[in-house]
């Protein structure tokens, strides 16, 4: 198989190199701008092409990695030539093969969305990485079978889901990933008002956030939970509650809980619910009431 790439940037740089690394021959990029396709091209050992024809041409699988805004514009594109024998792929997370590449198959091609799990931070050296990276792919029926030990076959681990599940999956990334950083912030913001500068509050997180993410990594949720509602503690729950102020606070306190204490009950056999389900109910329900209270009053 040889591949191309239409976009140099960060994911064209590090995929074109581990593929290049790993066996497979790489045509060439073509980019809008010619300065990042010819540093790619570079990075490879491979061509730049003055349009996406040529390239298109040339290759038999072509990727195009470029922000996912622009993926159908780019296929339309393409589609003003001859597509037939061709994959086509993008890298998008949110975005399906089939939204992206419309009546692909009536054109006598195959489209597939190759996610990496993985935030692609540096294009000259994240290459390296890839092998401890998950792939997720879904497309064309026809040839996934094909696509999925081509993939494999450089190295890579891929995991086949169902076109209906790229939100689901994409949700379930960026919750580890970007969500992630939501919580690291509000954890500093609620240090700051206990007299932390940010970055003591910051220094002062470290060390528990990274070691907890590298303990889940290693050993999963289940065996990794500690804290108060692992431990049924409620009382301690209780006054975590009493000090969160604003609303928003003690619904995302709630929320995260009670998936925990889901997690807890599959740790522990003879994990006591009661206490703790109804601390999390009654707070639920005083929160509905200072909700409603303060809707009432708006309106009055």
């Amino acid at each position: 198989m040889k591949i191309g790439f239409i976009g140099a940037g960060r994911v064209g740089f590090t995929l074109g190199k581990y593929f290049c690394e790993h066996g497979v021959e790489v045509a060439g990029y073509y980019s809008r701008n010619i300065q990042s396709a010819q540093e790619a091209a570079e990075f490879t050992n491979s061509r730049v092409y003055d349009v996406p024809a040529k390239l298109l041409e040339a290759c038999d699988i072509l990727f195009l990695t470029v922000p996912d805004g622009i993926i159908p514009q780019i296929y339309r594109e393409l589609c003003q030539e001859s597509i037939r024998g061709k994959i086509l792929c993008h890298a998008s997370g949110a975005a399906a093969a089939g939204e992206t590449f419309p009546d692909i198959e009536a054109r006598g091609a195959c489209g597939y969305s190759v996610h990496p799990l993985f935030a692609v931070s540096d294009k000259y050296h994240s290459y390296r990485e890839l092998t401890d990276v998950f792939f997720a792919l879904e497309g064309t029926a026809s040839r996934l079978d094909d696509m999925l030990k081509w993939l494999r076959s450089t190295g890579l681990k891929v995991q086949v889901i169902d076109s209906k599940c790229k939100p689901k999956y994409h949700a379930a990334a960026s919750i580890v990933s970007n969500q992630v950083v939501a919580l690291f912030a509000e954890a500093q913001a609620m240090l700051m008002e206990c007299g932390f500068q940010p970055e003591t509050a910051m220094d002062a997180l470290k060390k528990i956030f990274l070691g907890n993410a590298k303990h889940v990594a290693q050993v999963g949720p289940v065996k990794a939970l500690t804290g108060p509602v692992q431990r049924g503690d409620v009382s301690t729950v209780a006054k975590h509650l009493s000090v969160l102020e604003k609303p928003k606070d003690r619904l995302l306190y709630l929320l995260l809980s009670e998936r925990l204490m889901e997690v807890a009950k599959k740790g522990k056999a003879d994990y006591q619910e009661k206490a703790m389900r109804d601390l999390l109910d009654n707070s639920y329900s005083q929160l509905l009431a200072e909700e409603y209270s303060r809707l009432k009053g708006y309106r009055n």
